[in-house]
């Protein structure tokens, strides 16, 4: 072989380097291929956040804040009539009259705020209330529930029972304190006569007294066991009822009813369970005031409180406020049901955008 064909095997062989390194250069370099690679795979904040919101539980959750809060403002004035009706004793008859008349009473005598008298505070807890409450109802039953999401009533009932327990525990002093706002402006004559001008307390300021005055953390939890008592199967039937209801008003071969429809079961689900468990809500609100200058009714038991009730104000004393209570839980409840359905929807939703 001669040596000019040897040398242009060798040039053959080795070839210009240049067009290589042109070559390769073309394609991308791995820091930066894995780079790309990683932004792509790495969802945005907004997205996480979206999914997050979406998960059953968290949707649940923050739709119940949202209709605790609803609900409660739209019946606010009922809501604090039947407060001051539950606490009213044989000889206390300020507010013994219909239900309308009492409502103009407490307009002219304290105004448009009389109405709405307590119910920041209620709002305040019922938004972690409710929340809690529809979220841990969702946690529970998924340990219940059969594959394809069914649930008999019975579960219903014991897993609303369950989350019922779980959100007045949590919530339960500010449950004390909405009462006391409730009623320290109202014109009982143990509670005196009231400068006009004189400024009542606030929220942070009666749970304050309360704690140090009356006899600390237990003070905050006083007249917890005929809640608990009462809580536990009044949610409890509430979400038994709705649901059952929700099913019944569905039309066959639809998955959702329409909104009148879930309004309505709403208003079932609620005169329901309130009517049952009404006596345990009075016996809340006379331990809640147990200890409450010139309105305490020194009750030493919950026994020995409804012996006293039922001696002096007869059965229908277990009952007193159920009036304006009826009236406010059909749209209480109503709002709630829809309110949270329409929210949880919302945020469930979020996850088909992408």
């Amino acid at each position: 072989m001669s040596l000019d064909r040897q040398d242009v095997q060798k040039e053959q062989l080795e070839g210009d380097p240049k067009p290589a390194l042109q070559t390769l250069s073309k394609f991308p370099s791995s820091s930066n291929a894995a780079k790309e690679l990683i932004k792509e795979k790495t969802p945005s904040i907004w997205v996480r956040t979206r999914k997050y919101l979406a998960e059953p539980m968290v949707a649940a959750f923050m739709a119940g804040g949202v209709a605790g809060a609803v609900s409660r403002t739209i019946v606010s004035p009922l809501e604090r009539l039947k407060i001051l009706l539950q606490i009213q004793s044989v000889g206390r008859t300020e507010y013994r009259l219909s239900i309308w008349k009492a409502l103009v009473k407490m307009g002219r005598e304290e105004g448009w705020r009389g109405f709405m008298r307590g119910n920041g505070t209620n709002c305040i807890r019922i938004i972690p209330y409710s929340a809690v409450q529809f979220g841990s109802y969702n946690f529970y039953k998924q340990f219940v529930e059969s594959p394809d999401g069914e649930m008999t009533p019975m579960l219903r009932l014991f897993c609303g029972g369950l989350a019922g327990i779980t959100s007045v525990t949590i919530t339960y002093p500010l449950d004390i304190v909405r009462t006391r706002l409730s009623i320290q402006s109202a014109s009982f004559a143990e509670l005196g006569a009231r400068d006009p001008s004189q400024k009542l307390p606030g929220m942070f300021t009666t749970i304050t007294m309360i704690y140090k005055n009356e006899g600390g953390t237990k003070a905050l939890y006083r007249g917890i066991v005929p809640t608990v008592a009462g809580v536990a199967p009044y949610v409890g039937l509430n979400f038994m009822t709705y649901e059952s209801a929700r099913k019944y008003l569905t039309p066959e071969g639809d998955k959702n009813p329409s909104s009148c429809r879930k309004l309505l079961a709403g208003a079932v689900s609620g005169a329901v369970a309130q009517t049952c468990t009404y006596p345990f809500d009075v016996l809340r609100r006379r331990f809640q005031i147990n200890t409450m200058s010139g309105m305490g009714y020194q009750y030493t038991s919950i026994w020995d409180a409804v012996r006293v009730i039922v001696a002096e104000e007869g059965l229908r004393g277990l009952f007193k406020g159920i009036g304006p209570n009826l009236l406010k839980v059909a749209p209480s409840m109503a709002s709630s049901w829809l309110s949270y359905e329409m929210t949880r929807d919302f945020f469930v939703g979020l996850n088909d955008g992408e």
